[in-house]
């Protein structure tokens, strides 16, 4: 197989995926197709392109649909392009229940957009998740490598101030 379209890793990520790889036996790179999938959609903007994922495909020596088939069933992937700060929104039983419909609504309102949208300014994205599996602190958001449970909606006020005076709110690379 090719690389696609001048789609590349630099040195220190590439040696981060080859190391990922090597952790499984000949012949089953296809193993370490999660956490590739991540430092890949980490390395381009917080989404996976279908060039993106050509490449992951490559490293792996398997096929693009095979790549295609995990990106699109797990939630934790972006097929789109995303703004710097996704929030994700559980919208499972305990959650809901606990308020995760109101935390919603308060972001919705705030930031103008509903789930499966981005910001204007590109900023924000709002996603609603299957579970997040913190049940017991419901409501729980996501946002990068960080959970932040028992939402309130002073909670979610004080994260997008913070967010968006910070601009700390990027895409992270969970196996760096």
């Amino acid at each position: 197989m090719q690389n696609s379209k001048n789609i590349e890793f630099n040195t220190e990520t590439l040696e981060l995926v080859n190391r990922i790889i090597s952790r499984y036996p000949e012949g089953r790179q296809k193993s370490a197709i999660l956490p590739v999938l991540h430092i890949a959609q980490s390395e381009n903007s917080g989404w996976l392109s279908s060039e993106t994922m050509d490449y992951v495909a490559c490293l792996l020596q398997i096929q693009p649909i095979e790549v295609y088939e995990v990106a699109s069933f797990y939630s934790m992937f972006n097929l789109q392009p995303v703004g710097n700060c996704m929030i994700e929104v559980c919208q499972t039983g305990p959650c809901w229940l606990n308020g995760a419909e109101d935390i919603l609504a308060h972001f919705e309102k705030r930031l103008g957009i509903k789930p499966g949208e981005t910001t204007a300014d590109g900023q924000f994205s709002l996603k609603t998740v299957e579970c997040l599996a913190a049940c017991g602190n419901a409501p729980v958001i996501q946002v990068g490598t960080e959970y932040h449970e028992k939402m309130t909606t002073g909670k979610a006020d004080e994260l997008l101030e913070k967010w968006q005076s910070e601009n700390k709110c990027s895409h992270t690379n969970p196996y760096l």
